[in-house]
């Protein structure tokens, strides 16, 4: 007897948020995020804020830090299933390996968006507290649109590590790729070639985050190619595990 998807979604559920790691991974996103914002405005806000041109973009700082609690948690919910044989374990229990990815790529998408959600509206609130006559809205043009895109970013960023820890097979690998990639490579890149650092899936989905969004993409444009890679490394895992030997 063949086992429904809805099953296959709540062991996959229950999986992803009891594993030690990734729940710590998980929590992160907001834990970071919002420990730094709070560092950050208390002691140098209001002087960032009176040279800044951009001061919603400068309210979700703190996102840099939190994406890479957010690429950890991806990458872990993937390749926990490669220590220790766990993937032949759990596709005894779910031979339809199409069923098991997909299961366990929307428990991942949807847990790092909820947690990043709020994670985006508990950073703007707690960040302006600390900006006095600074401080942005929610009513501000953009603030609520860049609270639930930085969610939206988060939780596709988790997506894009968890499709590349399916084809690596390694969290160690995944994560020296990309950790290095999105706080240094993108920045250098993106001194030396505007056009094409613009798509980078950090670059091209933080442009939801800006106030005023410059260059060729827009704000949900931008979050439209960070889901492309995303989709892009998901696709890619999605082959490697129908593939391969577990």
């Amino acid at each position: 007897m063949t086992m429904g998807f809805a099953p296959v979604l709540h062991s996959e559920w229950i999986k992803t948020r009891t594993l030690r790691g990734t729940a710590v991974s998980l929590a992160s996103v907001f834990g970071v995020t919002v420990g730094v914002t709070v560092l950050v405005m208390a002691t140098v806000g209001r002087a960032e804020a009176d040279g800044s041109e951009d001061l919603l973009f400068g309210a979700f700082y703190a996102v840099n830090f939190g994406q890479v609690a957010a690429l950890s948690f991806g990458t872990l919910a993937f390749s926990s299933e490669y220590v220790h044989g766990a993937l032949r374990v759990s596709l005894t229990a779910v031979p339809s390996r199409t069923r098991f990815y997909a299961a366990k790529a929307l428990v991942v998408g949807v847990l790092g968006s909820a947690v990043g959600v709020v994670t985006g509206f508990t950073v703007f609130l707690v960040g302006q507290a600390f900006l006095g006559r600074y401080a942005l809205s929610l009513g501000d043009p953009g603030a609520v649109r860049a609270c639930v895109g930085a969610g939206v970013y988060l939780g596709l960023m988790a997506l894009f590590a968890a499709g590349l820890a399916a084809v690596l097979r390694s969290g160690m690998a995944v994560l020296s790729i990309l950790i290095p990639f999105i706080l240094i490579v993108s920045f250098v890149v993106g001194d030396i070639a505007t056009g094409v650092a613009a798509y980078f899936p950090d670059r091209a989905g933080q442009q939801v985050l800006h106030g005023d969004p410059t260059g060729t993409l827009g704000p949900w444009a931008g979050l439209a190619v960070t889901a492309a890679w995303a989709a892009a490394a998901l696709l890619a895992g999605w082959w490697c595990v129908r593939r391969r030997d577990a």
